[in-house]
């Protein structure tokens, strides 16, 4: 069973999976798998302790940093088409929602380079900041957990990473023992996309070593939208038909993707060393543009190992390494229109050292090196190599029930563009950016704690920041970018107030993040007489952001749970005295969990608030409520089996976010049911 799967995998890059075939091979199976698994009673027990926002690997409850945590069951009954609509509503979170089938996460109203999105501790190399309507390289379908830490305290992940930092980890290399068989399969169908998924994951081990192997097919139709595409707004601003993106379907918004990945790991008592390949592809449409789609194909290489125990002054060393090789080509009407390359490798050597005067932490060094080339009639960046190297520090020093934190990180970045005949200059640039945290926990009782972090954080422009000049049909701008921008520097404080007690718990959050020189996508109010298209500069402002964020759970009884959630951003060009463009409005939301027996029934409310505070030339966006529901069952079957139907926009609403380059011709789906079955064993 395992070499049919490989041969799948090894084929990946032309694969075409039937996806109803896939789901009817994974619950068919699972009879015979679970009957062999009953032959070991050793299996594979994951940890879900957050490991991104604390490299120390402490629980949620003793992080400084704001962290969310997504796996498991949980994960999977939330998973929709992308990695940001996945998160979308996650406090402090929103995407970018460029239709169905492109959406990154938004964190605290930052977005692109700002928001670190990391696989398995380890950046992925795509093309998703460059524009909003690359998707992310990543499938929500297989991966097992996903690490949310919000705000700039998250530095050590990356430079970048001053909005925060999502890590989506998949285990394809094996970290823990394994003697015998695990796995998990799963499929879907409905929705407003009339989605058709299926996935299913296997690990193999004899104690020693272990295997992984996974493979997923994806498949959507045009998105079933309630009335028309364009707005009202839109269209009495601009005289946009209405029905011109489509009425009842978004026009040009279906998909078909699929993957799959093999993994090997050598694991022992006091580490693991392994290594994984994965291939993914995915072919969707681009709503802004009727005959134009995406193909885009990715290949990664992952090694990864870890030992601990070591004597003398260092307890364990980790490393991890990538290499990717990303390209996706914009087919205008089936023709090749641009085609766009990353290809690079990243890693990290991490040593914790042995407590030095109760002092517990560690220190790493952290590489990366992408060729980034963008080629045809659309090109609107150069090519370019982007090399970054740094040093980070992360120290925590408890006193008593309290702790302190520190966290540093020093590093050198360099972004070099070539010139060719479209871009005629040649231009290096190199900076130093340099980025600390100082962080609080304190405990004031057996259920109440406090946290608060200072944060100082320098991140480099990105390469389009620099050198963009050109036409960017994606948001309908000839953007232009300024080769002499310095270091976006920016200084935060943030504090959490926690209580937690007899099953019931509540995090109330309040941050502000000064920029000296916000590098924003500004509209200059000229047209290029060229594309007839409005000129935007990335340009260098002074800027704050601040805001509010609430999550609570309380259990009622056995059977009920209220949960309720909310967040608020404030964003202005403070030199201005201005509102910064797509910042998500008011939202709060909540909702009951019921369960009894095999039985688990949840209803779930959203309301964004109406969106007044925007830049100059945005339309203000109208609000929303977004009710939805879960019905689950699991079987009365020895290992677990589990059926559920989801309901979404019950109440039709039109759904359009504020945080959207499309939120005018693109809104979120209409009344909906999906329907699905998981397995885990």
């Amino acid at each position: 069973m395992i070499m049919n799967i490989a041969k799948h995998i090894v084929r990946a890059p032309h694969l075409q999976l039937n996806p109803v075939w896939l789901a009817l091979t994974t619950i068919l199976a699972f009879p015979v798998l679970t009957l062999h698994a009953e032959e070991h009673s050793h299996t594979l027990d994951l940890d879900n302790v957050p490991i991104t926002g604390n490299p120390l690997g402490v629980g949620s409850d003793d992080m400084v940093v704001p962290v969310s945590v997504l796996g498991g069951r949980e994960l999977s009954l939330r998973r929709e088409g992308t990695l940001g609509e996945t998160l979308n509503g996650i406090p402090g979170v929103t995407a970018t929602q460029f239709g169905p089938n492109a959406s990154r996460p938004i964190i605290r109203g930052l977005d692109g380079e700002r928001v670190r999105i990391m696989q398995n501790g380890v950046g992925i190399l795509d093309a998703g900041s460059l524009s909003f309507d690359h998707a992310v390289a990543i499938d929500p379908l297989i991966i097992e957990q996903v690490d949310v830490v919000r705000g700039p305290a998250a530095l050590l992940y990356g430079g970048s990473a001053v909005g925060g930092v999502v890590n989506a980890i998949d285990h394809r290399i094996p970290k823990e023992s394994l003697n015998g068989m695990t796995g998990r399969g799963e499929a879907r169908f409905g929705g407003p996309d009339n989605a058709r998924n299926g996935a299913a994951v296997v690990d193999v081990g004899n104690g020693t070593f272990a295997i992984h192997a996974d493979v997923y097919s994806r498949e959507t139709s045009n998105l079933d939208i309630p009335g028309y595409a364009v707005s009202k707004r839109k269209s009495l601003a601009d005289g946009e038909p209405r029905d011109s993106k489509g009425k009842g379907k978004l026009n040009n918004s279906s998909a078909l993707s699929n993957g799959g990945a093999l993994g090997a790991a050598w694991t022992f008592d006091t580490g693991y060393l392994g290594v994984s390949y994965s291939s993914l592809n995915n072919n969707y449409g681009v709503v802004n543009e009727d005959d134009v789609r995406i193909d885009m194909e990715q290949q990664r290489w992952e090694l990864a190992g870890e030992v601990r125990e070591l004597r003398g002054p260092i307890q364990k060393l980790k490393l991890r390494m990538a290499h990717t090789d990303y390209q996706h080509v914009e087919l205008e009407g089936g023709e090749v229109g641009t085609t766009f390359k990353n290809r690079g490798m990243e890693g990290s050597l991490e040593a914790t050292h042995i407590p030095w005067a109760n002092v517990n932490g560690v220190v790493g060094y952290q590489f990366q090196n992408t060729r980034f080339q963008a080629l045809g009639e659309e090109a609107f960046v150069p090519s370019v190599v982007t090399q970054t190297q740094a040093l980070y520090v992360y120290e925590e020093l408890p006193i008593d029930r309290h702790k302190i934190t520190f966290g540093g990180r020093v590093g050198e970045t360099s972004v070099a563009s070539s010139a060719d005949a479209v871009f005629t200059q040649a231009f290096n640039n190199r900076f130093n950016p340099n980025s600390f945290a100082l962080g609080g926990l304190y405990t004031i009782d057996d259920a109440w704690s406090a946290t608060a972090n200072l944060s100082h954080n320098e991140r480099a422009p990105s390469y389009f920041e620099l050198y963009a000049n050109g036409e960017h049909v994606a948001t309908g701008q000839f953007e232009v970018g300024n080769a002499n921008l310095d270091k976006e520097v920016s200084n935060g404080i943030e504090a959490q107030l926690k209580w937690k007690a007899n099953g019931h718990s509540i995090t109330l959050g309040a941050y502000a993040t000064r920029f000296q020189n916000f590098i924003g996508l500004l509209n200059t109010g000229e047209t290029d007489p060229g594309t007839g298209l409005a000129i935007a500069n990335f340009t260098a402002v002074p800027a704050m952001f601040k805001g509010l964020e609430l999550e609570g759970k309380f259990a009622l009884n056995d059977e009920w749970t209220l949960k309720m959630r909310g967040d608020y951003v404030h964003a202005k060009d403070t030199r201005n005295n201005e509102y910064l463009p797509r910042i998500s409005p008011l939202r709060l939301g909540g909702g009951l969990d019921y369960r009894l027996g095999n039985w688990n029934a949840r209803m779930d409310v959203l309301h964004a608030f109406k969106q007044n505070d925007v830049a100059e030339n945005e339309l203000k966006t109208d609000g929303y409520t977004n009710l939805s529901a879960l019905l689950a069952y699991k079987l009365p079957v020895k290992y677990h089996v589990e059926l559920f139907a989801k309901a979404n926009n019950l109440l039709n609403d039109e759904i359009r976010e504020h945080a959207s380059f499309l939120k005018d011709i693109s809104p979120a789906g209409s009344r909906s049911i999906l329907i699905g079955a998981r397995a885990d064993f």
